[in-house]
């Protein structure tokens, strides 16, 4: 508003001469943004209207009544005080309880969402090392896992950034000084959220093509998951940027006016979350029917037991809580956005926790690794306690000899031994 407000004034200047200016003769009003409202220029005693600022529906949650007008008189000494004061005239009461308590839900909202975010954080770095560490671990299924926790970190830092830079400062114009780098960060928070929502997909897609497909190259696929799960949000990311630099350069880029230029971001966003859920009803049905093969079957308790287990491991990973409110239109009730929020914001945030904890650490695979390295620095810190109480003794037996004495002794000690070094190998 405040560029098309100083592109309007501009032109005013540019079609007055000096030959008929009135304002100039007569020491009129020059016209001016007064971080609300456009004001042209104006003779002394005129009263001009403006209408309502349009971010007054940002904080009641109501459409701007277009009848509803704002004035200022211009005089001797210059612009008047606006009348009647802009709340009142545009029906924002500043002492209405419930605008405050509509603040305090939006900071705890914010709050939450920033320890969902701050907790997945920790945990995917843990479980992404995790991982990474062990030879073991390194298949198809896990590099799939890593690059999926790398989305989910990239995206909570995305979120701490963004929230540094526009909520830096409680002046107005917080984007004033630094608007290349605060459109920057909101690339990035654009790029960050498609390739969460990408990687995703590729879970969907790599556990469904495992489950239909008998035979296929996974190397093969592996490289086609990368293309989709980090490049194509390049491409769609790329595209909202320049139509956002030519159509819609508005401040931070951080609000979406315009439904056209804001689809190229929430269209694939919303195209996956739907391939996912079609995905994860068919991934349900072969697992049904795995469950009621002759090797799967047993007690119909049984049966619904470990398909819902099934199902509630799957959601998370599909993201499938996200089809709730993919399809709800922008510009809906306050109460309504308000529950839109906390499943996006909230429980989304937490996402990557419970990824993290479902897929890393409660993974049967990845516990029995665990647990064998930590036998395997047992066994060795056993072995060198042992040697080096055999080396301070003086009796002149070397200390791999007391050692291999020690543990003939025991019969039993022989054979525990023995199970604990085949295990470590």
């Amino acid at each position: 508003e405040e560029n098309l407000c100083l592109e309007i004034l501009s032109q005013e200047g540019r079609n007055r001469t000096l030959e008929n200016d009135s304002l100039v003769i007569s020491g009129g009003c020059a016209g001016m943004w007064d971080n609300t409202s456009c004001w042209p220029s104006s003779l002394v005693g005129q009263t001009v209207n403006a209408p309502c600022p349009e971010f007054f529906q940002m904080l009641t949650g109501k459409k701007v009544n277009i009848s509803c007008l704002v004035y200022r008189n211009c005089t001797r000494e210059g612009w008047s005080d606006t009348f009647p004061r802009p709340d009142v005239a545009c029906g924002y009461d500043v002492n209405d309880t419930a605008n405050e308590a509509r603040h305090v839900y939006f900071m705890k909202m914010k709050t939450m969402y920033t320890v969902g975010y701050a907790t997945s954080l920790v945990t995917l770095t843990i479980a992404f090392g995790i991982l990474a560490s062990f030879r073991r671990l390194r298949c198809t299924r896990n590099y799939i896992h890593m690059h999926l926790f790398a989305s989910f970190i990239l995206r909570a830092m995305s979120s701490f950034i963004k929230d540094a830079i526009l909520f830096s400062s409680e002046d107005i114009n917080y984007c004033g000084p630094h608007t290349a780098g605060c459109k920057f960060v909101m690339v990035f928070f654009q790029y960050c959220i498609m390739a969460n929502f990408s990687w995703l997909l590729v879970e969907g897609l790599y556990l469904h093509t495992l489950l239909v497909i008998s035979f296929f190259s996974e190397r093969k696929f592996f490289c086609w998951f990368i293309a989709v799960g980090w490049g194509t949000p390049i491409v769609f990311v790329t595209a909202w940027s320049l139509a956002r630099q030519l159509h819609e350069n508005i401040g931070c880029w951080d609000i979406n006016s315009l439904a056209g230029i804001w689809w190229i971001i929430r269209g694939p966003v919303i195209l996956s979350i739907f391939i996912n859920l079609i995905l994860f009803v068919n991934v349900l049905r072969i697992l049904m029917r795995k469950l009621r093969s002759p090797e799967g079957r047993g007690s119909d308790f049984g049966q619904y037991k470990r398909l819902a287990k099934s199902t509630l491991l799957l959601i998370p990973l599909f993201g499938i809580h996200y089809i709730l409110f993919a399809f709800f239109p922008e510009n809906v009730s306050s109460s309504m956005m308000e529950v839109r929020l906390f499943f996006e914001l909230a429980l989304g945030s937490f996402q990557g926790f419970v990824v993290a904890v479902l897929y890393c650490f409660l993974n049967g695979e990845v516990q029995l690794e665990i647990q064998r390295k930590w036998q395997q620095w047992h066994i060795i810190k056993h072995f060198q306690a042992r040697q080096n109480l055999s080396s301070s003794t003086s009796n002149g037996v070397s200390g791999f000899t007391q050692v291999m004495q020690m543990m003939k002794s025991s019969p039993q000690e022989e054979r525990r031994l023995s199970i604990q070094k085949l295990s470590v190998i």
